[in-house]
């Protein structure tokens, strides 16, 4: 009686309500996992049926099934919905959803972000599909090459949909990863060190980290493009100092470390689920988690495998064919890793297994013809032929969805709490695996052939016919695999009988619950002494269920969650997570409010959502927090803790930190372009630069100073608890970071030429925006700080929010700083 009387209270507060208005406000955690991975799955059928009309149209010789400017909508949108509204959202899902469970936490650390994520994600897709629908699809291609993409070449809002659309998904691309990262680091169980963690949560944080440092250049180059496009800023113009090639290397810093950001989270998934399937343990747990970070670290120096042709200098062609063949080694370690743990082991050919023994197949495939294009000779003969459409697929295709098929069969009793109905995912896995064979092998031969890829129809003399013919049969027969997937889980969810709890005998914390999860996960969150916590006690999820673990107590109405030491597991704090709100969601839709008016050309009217967003951003902030101390307070087993709004490192900052490293990196990729323009482009620097504002240029730049010097004062003052002291030097910081702002305006406007003239003057221009931008983030952090002094919410012991301030202070003067020698360097130089 008492541990239902437990349910409930729990229930009540970490609950949903039912109908359209829970459906609004959760911020559930597997709520919104759900919601991704069901969206992804909707958006991965639309791109399958795009594909089916791509092969259509390829399956016969001078067929007219579409035109070329159809055709060239339909090739776009299906790798652009395929690479940024499935793979992505699918693993983002999958981590929401897996990670608090695998992990011994009730949540992730930022529930209202991973709600806003959703919202943002879904809204943004949504903006793609609708011109799918209408017509004005993007037709340039997935990448968007410029000068194809550039107005010119483009006119009407095609490119715009494809720019402004993905940045929006990339919001939310951008929030998960931090959110991942954090919540693995801090809201681990209670003696999970690192050693301890999952493999699953190991490749998560790897790929949650590469994203959080290859998505930024993707966002800088969507923005300069979108600049050029809107205003003649001429980024890419070599008429005007640009050049085409610039884009490129911005889209591939993020393509080429996106093939991995893709494969990784599929490889955790055939790291958790193979050693179940295998009745033993993974090989090699120490050897996996070095090669991760070997391949994450090798990722990054790829981006010109894909620009062989573009007349790369030979020493350069060297280094990266080098490159793209040495990152063959930790992919092939984890795959020995594998095949050892299947020898070490007693496999069961059960249906999760079928499709990691699909896997194998393929993506060995898929990566041994990625060895042969990273071979500069073959390279160039290969290059932008069909050759190369095969080997994406064997990868992504091979290394993604065939991991994740597995896991949704291994994973689908969690889900729904049913068993699966028998014989029809069989059947629906050979049909996908031979008609992915049978698509995809024939495509390496049209490409040795010479067939080109992009083109929407050739003649019966090239000798193509018969291979593209059996293509696109072989692509209808994996289609209906697919469908016949689909009716399968759906057949489970609806009809299918009760499964048992742990059905595969697994011994990792996701199972230690009831199935379907409650909202809660843990009763009692556990203590954990070694990787596979239920292989270890077989009776933990009863002594969870009893209460004998820690926060066994529903006190408050407050959502409780344990956090760790980021290393060693050790308990650090309690974090209090914000329940239920309408602010995710209309954020997002203020958010979507600004991209919508930039796409319709709107331009001044797009900054009222930027001022609702700066408010509503304020009111987010300003609802978290208490005006009273709590100091210790239990946490079960005669042991107290902090809450995490008086405690050092706390998922806040751990949260500002990670948002920082991504704006340092995309500072980094604008830099990069500013130097790579200086030494390809023509008249960099150009006979026109910066003479003149230098007075004001020491004047912003010890405007910057001061602001860092009163922002440390301030937190120094909060420490003490002089608050009066701190709210007065948070006001002095303020003046000076507006000062910052106003000093780097008058710079662009009295000593740089107009940006439309030549790219300098438009690098200038986004690198003043830049520092005008930050300084007015940090002027409203410390405003924000002067005002939470004000209502009571800062204290001696509750000053955490002055750590916050302090980092954005300190980052904004850097910035400043940085880009006023980057601007004077012409200067300089002449």
């Amino acid at each position: 009686m008492n541990a239902l009387r437990h349910h409930r209270a729990l229930t009540e507060i970490w609950g949903t309500p039912r109908g359209w208005r829970g459906t609004m406000i959760s911020v559930n955690h597997s709520d919104i996992g759900k919601r991704f991975i069901l969206a992804a799955f909707a958006f991965f059928a639309i791109g399958g049926v795009l594909a089916m009309l791509i092969r259509a149209q390829l399956a016969t010789p001078d067929s007219a099934f579409v035109g070329p400017a159809i055709y060239n909508q339909l090739f776009t949108m299906h790798g652009s919905i395929m690479m940024f509204l499935f793979a992505i959202p699918m693993f983002e899902g999958l981590a929401l959803y897996l990670l608090p469970k695998m992990l011994g936490s009730r949540d992730m650390a930022f529930p209202r972000l991973s709600a806003y994520g959703w919202w943002c994600y879904l809204f943004g897709g949504t903006i793609l599909i609708a011109a799918l629908v209408l017509g004005v699809a993007p037709d340039g291609g997935w990448f968007m090459y410029t000068p194809l993409s550039s107005k010119i070449y483009t006119p009407g809002i095609n490119a715009d949909v494809w720019l402004l659309g993905i940045t929006f998904v990339e919001i939310s691309a951008m929030a998960a990863a931090i959110e991942i990262c954090v919540s693995i680091l801090k809201l681990r169980a209670p003696g999970m060190r690192l050693d301890r963690m999952p493999p699953f949560a190991w490749y998560l944080l790897i790929t949650a980290m590469m994203m959080i440092v290859a998505f930024p250049p993707l966002i800088l180059g969507s923005i300069l493009l979108e600049l050029e496009r809107a205003f003649d800023w001429p980024f890419f113009d070599p008429a005007h100092g640009g050049s085409p090639l610039l884009w490129q290397h911005l889209f591939w810093l993020f393509g080429h470390p996106e093939v991995y950001i893709i494969f990784l989270p599929a490889a955790g998934v055939v790291s958790t689920v193979l050693p179940v399937m295998a009745r033993t343990q993974i090989l090699g747990y120490g050897a996996i988690v070095a090669a991760l970070i070997a391949l994450a670290f090798l990722s990054f120096g790829l981006w010109v495998h894909h620009m062989f042709t573009t007349g790369i200098p030979h020493m350069a062609l060297g280094f990266f064919s080098a490159a793209s063949a040495l990152v063959a080694v930790p992919t092939a370690l984890q795959i020995f890793a594998w095949i050892g743990t299947l020898w070490n082991g007693r496999p069961e050919l059960k249906l999760p297994m079928l499709y990691l023994l699909g896997f194998f197949l393929v993506f060995v495939l898929g990566g041994l013809t990625g060895v042969m294009l990273a071979m500069v000779p073959f390279d160039g003969q290969a290059h932008d032929s069909y050759f190369v459409v095969a080997h994406l697929h064997y990868v992504l295709v091979g290394g993604f969805i065939f991991p994740m098929m597995a896991g949704a069969y291994y994973w689908l009793p969690h889900f729904s709490g049913r068993s699966r109905v028998p014989r029809l995912g069989e059947a629906a896995f050979w049909m996908i695996l031979v008609g992915f064979n049978l698509t995809f092998f024939l495509m390496h031969l049209t490409g040795l052939l010479g067939m080109p890829r992009r083109i929407y129809t050739y003649t019966d003399d090239m000798g193509w016919t018969w291979l593209n013919l059996l293509s696109s049969v072989g692509s209808f027969v994996m289609a209906f695999g697919f469908a016949l997937f689909a009716l399968d889980v759906g057949l489970q969810i609806a009809l299918s009988r009760r499964s048992r709890r742990n059905p595969w005998g697994a011994g990792t914390l996701e199972w230690a619950m009831p199935i379907p999860a409650p909202a809660y996960n843990f009763a009692s969150q556990p203590e954990v002494a070694d990787r596979d916590p239920l292989s270890g006690d077989p009776l933990l999820a009863l002594k969870l269920a009893r209460g004998e673990g820690y926060l066994a107590q529903a006190r408050h109405g407050w959502r409780e969650t344990m956090a760790v030491d980021s290393s060693s597991g050790a308990i650090d704090h309690v974090v209090i997570l914000p329940g239920n709100s309408r602010l995710p969601i209309v954020t997002a839709a203020v958010t979507g409010c600004f991209f919508l008016s930039v796409l319709m050309g709107y331009y001044w009217m797009a900054l009222l959502p930027v001022m609702a967003v700066i408010g509503l951003g304020w009111r987010w902030a300003w609802a978290l927090g208490s005006r009273a101390d709590v100091g210790p307070m239990a946490i079960g087993k005669g042991q107290t803790a902090l809450v995490h709004r008086e405690a050092a490192g706390g998922p806040a900052w751990w949260g500002s930190i990670f948002l920082l490293v991504a704006d340092s990196v995309l500072l980094a990729s604008l830099l990069f372009g500013y130097a790579f323009l200086w030494v390809v482009a023509p008249n960099w620097p150009p006979p026109q630069t910066i003479d003149g504002g230098l007075g004001v240029a020491i004047m912003t730049a010890l405007s910057g100073s001061a602001a860092v010097f009163l922002a440390r004062r301030s937190e120094a003052s909060g420490r003490q608890g002089s608050l009066g002291m701190a709210g007065q030097t948070a006001i002095g910081a303020a003046c000076a970071h507006g000062a910052s702002a106003i000093g780097l305006l008058v710079i662009g406007i009295t000593a740089l030429p107009p940006p439309s003239n030549h790219a300098y003057a438009a690098v200038a221009w986004v690198l003043l925006a830049y520092g005008i931008l930050h300084a007015l983030v940090a002027l409203l952090c410390a405003a924000f700080v002067r005002a939470r002094i004000g209502g009571g919410y800062i204290s001696a012991r509750r000053f955490r929010e002055f750590e916050i301030t302090r980092l954005f202070g300190d980052y904004s003067g850097m910035v400043i700083l940085i880009i006023l020698l980057c601007l004077f360097m012409p200067s300089i130089a002449l």
